[in-house]
């Protein structure tokens, strides 16, 4: 396979899994707490070393170097439920889960059989000490402060814990709006929790249907291209081929 088909594959690849991104962003346009995230691709310089050239030529592969996760807070959504929460600035939930603590800002919480307070899939919501959020059976009114103090009729119960980490573009991501990281995590010095509240999704849809007419378009030309590179090739085969005969 010649060079050139090489560059076209390289960028074919990259579109095909930019475009595939482009729709999971669009997928999650309604899920809370949701962000957006966005391929991170380079074009790497090859130099040709030959005799036939007078000048030096280079050639510019597509390199796939990841993922970029878009921060932007949400817009937040008043739901009048009593136990939903979202995070203004920065900040994550804790959640206790079998491989250990994980992070989310989806705070849409729910009270388990034991009055535990829990993620939607049923995992404990952690405290500044560490530990899991009991209500009583008879406390019915639930007030959550916006530094993350809870209590009841009954008086005080504990205090929600938010953590922050130095980079969050080292976060990966897991299932159910949560993610783990090998970071220590620091608590968030003034926590802004408000309750009744879920933040958004950041995914502004028309920008990505922007996006995945610009990358069809790419690919199409891209594929426009090796389909005329192969035709290229086929003519100086067959002139090759009439001269040597």
């Amino acid at each position: 396979m010649d060079n050139t088909s090489y560059i076209a594959l390289s960028k074919q690849t990259a579109l095909v899994r930019e475009m595939a991104m482009v729709a999971n962003n669009i997928a999650n346009v309604n899920t809370p707490a949701y962000k957006g995230e966005d391929s991170l691709f380079t074009q790497y310089l090859v130099k040709v070393q030959t005799e036939d050239r007078i000048l030096t030529d280079s050639l510019a592969f597509t390199r796939d170097l990841g993922t970029m996760r878009n921060m932007d807070e949400g817009r937040f959504q008043s739901t009048g439920n009593t136990l939903d929460m979202a995070i203004h600035g920065k900040g994550y939930f804790v959640v206790e889960t079998p491989d250990g603590p994980q992070y989310t800002r989806k705070g849409h919480f729910r009270l388990d059989q034991d009055g535990q307070l829990v993620t939607n899939e049923g995992r404990p919501v952690l405290t500044t000490d560490n530990q899991p959020l009991f209500f009583a059976p008879n406390e019915a009114k639930i007030d959550i402060s916006r530094d993350g103090s809870v209590s009841t009729e009954n008086g005080p119960v504990g205090k929600l814990r938010l953590v922050q980490f130095d980079n969050e573009q080292d976060m990966k991501k897991v299932a159910h709006g949560l993610f783990k990281t090998d970071q220590l995590p620091q608590d968030v010095p003034k926590p802004d929790i408000q309750q009744g509240m879920l933040e958004g999704s950041n995914v502004e849809p028309v920008v990505e249907i922007t996006k995945m007419i610009a990358i069809h378009r790419s690919y199409d030309s891209v594929t426009k291209m090796i389909e005329e590179e192969n035709q290229r090739q086929r003519k100086a085969i067959t002139a090759l081929t009439r001269i040597t005969s």
